[in-house]
C-alpha cells in the first residue's frame, strides 16, 4: 500500500505482480475480483508513470525486486508513504513503513 494523509493507493505494479504469480501458479486469486474489491474498498489506483520508472535509477541497491523498487520509486516521486511487510525495505527508512 502507498498512503497519503487522506488516501490509500494500490499501485498498478501490485496487480501486475499478482497477475504474473497467478500465471505461474504461485497465487490463486481472481484478478478481476481483486481489482473490483480494491475499487469497492475506496482505494485509489496509482498508475506507473515514466517519472516513476525513471526514479528507479536513483534508488540504492537495498533490494533488487523490481516490483518493490517501482513501489518505492512511486512513493518517493509522489511523495507518499510505502507501507509493507517486506523487512528488507527498512533500508529505505525515509519512506517505507514496515509492519
Amino acid at each position: 500500500m502507498i498512503v497519503s494523509a487522506t488516501e490509500v493507493y494500490v499501485s498498478s505494479a501490485s496487480i501486475w505482480e499478482a497477475a504474473i504469480k497467478v500465471g505461474i501458479g504461485k497465487l490463486d486469486v481472481d484478478l478481476d475480483e481483486l481489482a473490483a474489491e480494491i475499487k469497492r474498498s475506496g482505494f485509489k489506483e496509482l498508475p506507473i508513470t515514466a517519472r516513476h520508472a525513471a526514479m528507479v535509477k536513483n534508488l540504492p541497491e537495498v533490494h533488487r525486486d523490481p516490483f518493490d523498487r517501482i513501489l518505492v520509486a512511486q512513493a518517493l516521486a509522489e511523495p507518499l508513504r510505502f507501507v509493507t511487510c517486506v523487512g528488507i525495505l527498512k533500508g529505505y527508512p525515509a519512506l517505507a513503513d514496515v509492519i
